[in-house]
Order: structure tokens, then C-alpha cells, then sequence
């Protein structure tokens, strides 16, 4: 399936100024509609690629959108909170027009989680390998963001699957960020000798992203408010489901910033160069996290949105306006948020 949109060039005339972070924003602008369900944005050069859950990699150039069918191993099971997911592209990706993706499969009875390799091949993109099997899957909380980070390492976000025992179980790959090599390895220098655990005590985390100097920040889903953006480090436990928000216990990391009683159900995470962006669903905008924490508003969209992506001087975000818990608007689009 090859399919080819029309950006939409719409202006949508909203005020776009963040106060914590620096990033002045004028307008919002419509580049590109019609996408469905979208989850991850990357770029590379001037393309601008974007999963779709139901299992597409599409390519937007600026003049228009070429959506491309991924083929795996495994169906892609694209059902409630699962689909295809995450994408991170290689490093070597301009040669090797090779990248990661995280998605769902299974049945609906028995769910699970992988993260593959795929390679462009014509039209189509193509496993190549699997990078990781066997990540417990939930119809709602399955993390899902992969990214490589300053290291060259690959780096995923895996959801707590209602199991109130597996994010503080070191065993288990729930509830928590992995630290793989880019062929799948365990890395020597892992917190945990022969495990792919980097980070546990984690909900639904659905954002990753480092600073200029290098420090990793992830965002996840509180229970009931309670959304968290962390400061991650090696071996840290962040609490779940023992503390949150302002709760403290000894040997648990306490978050960077969260929403306390109220919800932003955050997802995308990216460094603004000056503070954090982050794409909110229930907040309806971008948000802005100062390096004290400080949270405001940064782009008032009234939409959910998934993710957020920083390309030169220019911010994008995508809309995902249906949800897994209800039916909503399926033309979801992707928004260039001009300086």
C-alpha cells in the first residue's frame, strides 16, 4: 500500500509563547492531514517520518506524504492501546536506510511487545532482525518509545501492564527503560549485569530525550494525575507503584516535575535546547519544563497530542485524537509550530 497526501497548508492563528523554556512561538501551522492515528515523528535531512499504528512508516517531504506498509515476522496487532509504535532512526540510517521500531502483538488475549529492525526495501520496509522479544503488553500500557541516546545506545520504554509487582521486579521487563546495543546486545556497562534493565518503578513511560549536556529525561502516565517527567540515571528506581508525585521513600528517585492531582497524560518528550517540550493528550497542548522543573504552557493545540519533535528552529507535533479507551476524530495531522 502506497499512498500519497496533499499537505494541507492552514494556518491556525495561535498564540505560541513559552515562558519557562524560551521558545517563542508565532502560529501554528496545519503541513499535513489525513494521517491516521499517527504515534512516533523522527527526522532526517528535510523528511519528516511518522508511524502510523495500524502499521505504516510514512515519509512527509514538504511536498507530500508516501505511506509505506511494514512488513514483519509477527503480525503487527493494532488493537486499543497497541499497534505500531515507537520509531527511533539508526544512526547510520543515511546509509543503511535502516530503523527501530517497538509495536504490539498477539491477540487481544495475549498480548506482547518487540522491538525490530527494519530496512527500506522499494517500497516497503522489512524486519530484519529483532532486537528484542517477549515485552509484556497490556490493551493500555505499553510504553513504547524507542530512542538512541548520546552513547550510541538504544533505549525503550516498556508499560506496567496492571501488575503491581512486575516495575519493581528487576526480572521483568515491565515498567521499565531498557539499554540495548543497536544490534540487540546487552551492553557490558548496564546497572544490572546481563540484564537490559537501565531504569525501573516506571508506569507507562511514552517519552525519552537528553539535554544538551546529555542528561536523559523520560515522561510517563501517573495512576490518577500524578503524570511524572524523571531525571533518569543508571540503576534508578523511580517509585512505582510504591510512592508518586510528592511521595518520598528511601533508595527511590523523586520526579523532576508532575501534575499532581491534574492529568496531562503525556507522551513524546524533546529537548527545546533551552528546556523540555513535552506533547501532552489530555492537556491539549505542548508543554514547556524549565531546567528548575517549572512547567507552562507552551502551544495550546485543543488536541491530543502524541509527539513532539524539535527540527532546527522550527517545533512539530502530531495529533492522535482518537483514544484507546474511546472513538474520536481519525483525520489526525501533523503541526509545524513556527519561532
Amino acid at each position: 500500500m502506497v499512498g500519497k497526501l496533499r499537505p494541507a497548508l492552514r494556518g491556525v492563528a495561535l498564540g505560541l509563547t513559552c515562558a519557562v523554556t524560551g521558545v517563542a512561538m508565532a502560529q501554528g501551522e496545519t503541513v499535513l492531514d489525513g494521517l491516521d492515528y499517527p504515534w512516533d515523528i523522527e527526522a532526517h535531512g528535510d523528511v519528516i517520518y511518522v508511524t502510523e499504528k495500524a502499521g505504516t512508516l510514512g515519509l512527509f517531504d514538504g511536498e507530500g506524504f508516501t505511506r509505506l506498509p511494514v512488513e514483519t515476522s509477527v503480525p503487527i496487532l493494532n488493537h486499543r492501546g497497541g499497534g505500531l509504535l515507537g520509531l527511533a532512526l539508526r544512526p547510520d540510517f543515511a546509509d543503511t536506510s535502516r530503523a527501530v521500531l517497538y509495536h504490539h502483538a498477539g491477540t487481544p488475549e495475549e498480548r506482547y511487545n518487540r522491538v525490530i529492525e527494519v530496512e527500506r526495501d522499494g517500497e516497503i520496509w522489512r524486519e530484519t532482525r529483532v532486537l528484542l522479544d517477549n515485552i509484556p503488553g497490556h490493551p493500555l500500557y505499553n510504553g513504547g518509545r524507542v530512542a538512541f541516546g548520546p552513547d550510541g545506545m538504544l533505549y525503550v520504554t516498556t508499560g506496567w501492564t496492571e501488575n503491581r509487582a512486575l516495575p519493581q521486579d528487576v526480572e521483568s521487563l515491565a515498567g521499565k527503560i531498557l539499554r540495548l546495543t543497536p544490534e540487540g546486545a546487552v551492553p557490558e556497562d548496564n546497572p544490572f549485569p546481563g540484564s537490559p534493565v537501565y531504569s525501573l518503578g516506571h508506569r507507562n513511560p511514552q517519552g525519552i530525550t537528553w539535554d544538551a549536556s546529555g542528561q536523559m529525561f523520560a515522561a510517563e502516565h501517573g495512576q490518577s494525575g500524578h503524570d511524572e517527567v524523571n531525571r533518569i540515571v543508571a540503576g534508578g528506581n523511580y517509585g512505582w507503584p510504591v510512592i508518586q508525585g510528592d511521595e518520598t521513600r528511601e533508595g527511590m528517585q523523586a520526579p523532576f516535575a508532575h501534575s499532581g492531582r491534574s492529568t496531562w497524560a503525556p507522551s513524546g518528550l524533546t529537548s527545546s535546547g533551552q528546556g523540555l517540550l513535552l506533547a501532552g493528550l489530555r492537556a491539549g497542548a505542548v508543554l514547556g519544563i524549565s531546567e528548575t522543573g517549572a512547567v507552562s504552557e507552551a502551544y495550546a493545540a485543543g488536541e491530543r497530542l502524541r509527539d513532539v519533535l524539535v527540527v532546527g528552529d522550527e517545533v512539530y507535533a502530531i495529533t492522535t485524537n482518537r483514544s484507546p479507551r474511546r472513538d474520536g476524530a481519525s483525520d489526525d495531522r501533523l503541526v509545524r509550530l513556527a519561532p
